[in-house]
């Protein structure tokens, strides 16, 4: 049987169809926002899956090209791998949902969100968003909700609620939050220098549209909603943590833990385990889960000095930044390098540009088809946190930390207009442990300035911590978090930005929300990090842009022709500009407003090229001097190319000051004269003179 529920969301209406498909998922929700459909489904399996210690949820984000009424492009016609929106969608989908699943459920959970249609004023992505929380809400898979998402935008400094595709695209403000009754859950948001406060307001009014959403969920989930079902949970046994303590004491874990080097605090935990090993041999069903156990172990060792004692493992104050070390230059013969590094977290960032015609097509769900200048692409290797592995490409993770880089930095870039090139920045991890993503957008910085890219402000980023105590006052905020306080702590909570305001943020927890004071101190924090970035280590190795690209950077010259011209430069079938690349080995390119590019890495060819294009698009005057090859002869003349595709007839009377019977006497093909021109001959023609060159 179908129930339909509706609401009024920020002006348009939000419709649910339970029951209608999807009968045999846990949970389903066909929704409709606007006219953007999309179908999500919540699927757990029955048992939990065997020998493992995290919980396997997937998220999917499934972009149907006949949503918009195309059919995909190439040889196979149909979706292929999910696109980098689709994996950026499923990551903020998962991240605050994934913390109110029970911390010991091992059963496979899929939230699958299928978009079936798109209208151009109700983003898919805010709808799948909705969809997840849903369908798992009213499903009898066991979920601490519900949660609500809410999508803020802002165009001349008013904020959007769930703006539409063209207002996310152009405002000044892309910010998604995600709220459970009480506590703000998720932040994820691009900004073009948005102060603080302003940030602050707009999280907050989002936080405000998610309760009226939550109250709609608990209507749905009273009248549909199934009863959670049991399930076989894999916490650890309390007899086990204390026979642990007996043979570890929490003075020995600490003692092992309370080390700057990884590598070290890594060693003396692989001695614990063996003792525990050891001393558990005859006990098999503990053996199962004792990795998990010294994890746990060392979680509560690690809190507890830091809650309880102010005292982090590293040593450092709450609010102290690891050391900071800046280089550029050190990749000789790229475009533009530099290196940053942040305690045992070091990225080197290489940058390289190109002409336009080298950005990224982008085919989305909006329909058009966007070209991307900027692309930050973000590699994280196995030995930068002392692992092997094959490398199999790039995984969410990945893709996720290198879009958080480049939103960072797109704010401070410089239009086409004034730097036309299409600009490319790969973030290569060295060493690993702790908010990799933030090292990248700082060594990205510099190697942009160190590139000659004239960016408008310096960017920095930097990453706070948590640990909560049992009261919602019981806290500290930690400034730049290493790997351990991280995986051990409740936050992960990420902010970039220049001196005048905020580029970008990420925000994760662990825990069921933030109050609206820790979120504060945690954007507070992260704005004195990152000013004592820029000032006391990345100024200090590059203050400003460079001036010009670098010697092996392409040059582009840039000039303006009248557009009714631009079939003349292109000639026939593209006869004429391959003409020109072919002789000077230059890249051009040309918009349809006439602004051509030039793009090479010899000044000499580029000049070449941008001649012959000049001498294409003049409309020709009697006593222009001009430069030319002999391609034909005949009986009356010669015919002189002095551009490609243009060419004029020398009459044998305008060869030699003297008179001569024969063309060839004088000229043979292929020498290079100089010529005036004479104006047209009666047929149209082009008329030069050789004799009358001054």
């Amino acid at each position: 049987m179908t129930k339909t529920f509706t609401m009024d969301l920020a002006g348009r209406t939000l419709r649910v169809d339970v029951g209608r498909v999807a009968a045999q998922a846990n949970g389903a929700a066909f929704i409709q926002y606007g006219d953007t459909t999309v179908l999500s489904t919540a699927t757990a399996s029955e048992k939990p899956r065997e020998g493992i210690d995290f919980f396997p949820l997937s998220v999917e984000f499934e972009e149907k090209l006949y949503a918009v009424g195309k059919i995909p492009g190439g040889f196979n016609k149909r979706e292929g791998k999910a696109s980098e929106n689709a994996v950026l969608t499923a990551r903020v989908i998962d991240r605050p949902m994934r913390p109110l699943f029970p911390k010991d459920y091992r059963n496979d959970v899929t939230l699958n969100n299928m978009v079936m249609s798109v209208d151009p004023e109700c983003r898919p992505e805010l709808v799948a968003m909705l969809g997840a929380a849903i369908s798992t809400c009213i499903s009898d898979i066991p979920f601490d909700g519900p949660c609500a998402m809410t999508q803020v935008g802002m165009m001349d400094g008013q904020f959007i609620v769930n703006p539409s595709q063209e207002q996310w695209a152009k405002g000044d403000l892309k910010l998604t939050v995600a709220s459970t009754s009480q506590k703000v859950i998720m932040i994820e948001a691009g900004a073009n220098e948005i102060p603080e406060d302003k940030m602050l307001e707009a999280i907050y009014v989002a936080h405000d549209v998610n309760q009226t959403i939550i109250e709609f969920i608990n209507q749905m989930v009273a009248e549909v909603g199934k009863p959670k079902h049991a399930y076989t949970s894999c916490a650890i046994p309390e007899e086990m943590f204390a026979a642990m303590k007996e043979i570890v004491t929490p003075e020995d874990m600490e003692e092992a833990v309370f080390t700057d080097v990884k590598q070290v605090r890594e060693e003396n935990i692989r001695q614990i385990t063996e003792k525990l090993e050891e001393a558990f041999a005859d006990k098999e069903e503990w053996l199962e889960v004792l990795g998990e156990a010294v994890y746990q172990y060392q979680k509560k060792t690690v809190r507890k000095m830091i809650l309880k004692d102010h005292k982090r493992p590293d040593g450092r104050r709450i609010d102290q930044i690891r050391p900071l070390a800046a280089e550029v230059d050190l990749i000789p013969r790229v475009h533009g390098s530099a290196m940053f590094t942040r305690g045992q977290t070091q990225i080197c960032d290489v940058v390289t540009l190109a002409p336009l015609s080298e950005a990224q097509r982008v085919d989305g769900l909006d329909g058009n088809v966007t070209e991307k200048r900027y692309m930050h692409h973000y590699n994280f290797p196995s030995y930068s946190v002392g692992e092997t592995k094959p490398s199999r490409g790039p995984g969410r993770r990945e893709i996720g930390h290198g879009a958080l880089a480049e939103r960072a930095l797109l704010p401070v870039l410089p239009s086409t207009e004034e730097f036309p090139y299409a600009i490319r920045a790969v973030s290569e991890t060295f060493e690993s442990n702790g908010s990799t993503s933030m090292a990248s957008t700082c060594a990205s910085c510099m190697a942009l300035m160190a590139a000659g890219v004239p960016i408008k402000k310096m960017v920095a980023g930097i990453s706070c911590g948590l640990v909560t105590g049992d009261t919602d006052d019981d806290y500290i905020v930690l400034t730049d978090i290493q790997g351990l306080e991280d995986f051990f702590g409740d936050m992960d909570f990420k902010v970039t930005g220049t001196k005048d305001g905020i580029t970008a943020i990420q925000m994760d927890i662990k825990i069921h929300g933030l109050t609206r004071p820790i979120v504060e101190e945690a954007i507070r924090r992260t704005r004195e990090a990152r000013f004592f970035i820029m000032d006391e280590c990345m100024s200090k190795a590059i203050a400003a842009p460079r001036e010009t690209v670098g010697q092996y950077a392409p040059k582009i010259i840039q000039i303006q022709i009248d557009p009714a011209k631009i079939g003349d430069v292109v000639g026939q079938r593209g006869k004429t500009i391959n003409e020109i690349i072919d002789r000077t080995g230059v890249t051009i390119d040309i918009t349809d407003e006439g602004n051509v590019s030039v793009c090479g890495t010899d000044a000499a060819k580029m000049d070449e090229a941008v001649e012959m294009i000049k001498i294409i698009t003049t409309d020709f005057e009697q006593g222009q001097i001009f430069t030319g090859k002999v391609i034909s002869i005949k009986e009356f003349g010669a015919f002189v190319e002095f551009a490609p595709g243009k060419e004029g007839m020398v009459h044998i009377s305008k060869i030699s000051k003297e008179r001569i019977d024969h063309v060839e006497d004088v000229l043979t093909l292929g020498d290079v004269v100089k010529v005036v021109c004479l104006g047209k001959d009666k047929m149209g023609r082009i008329s030069f003179s050789i004799k009358d060159v001054q």
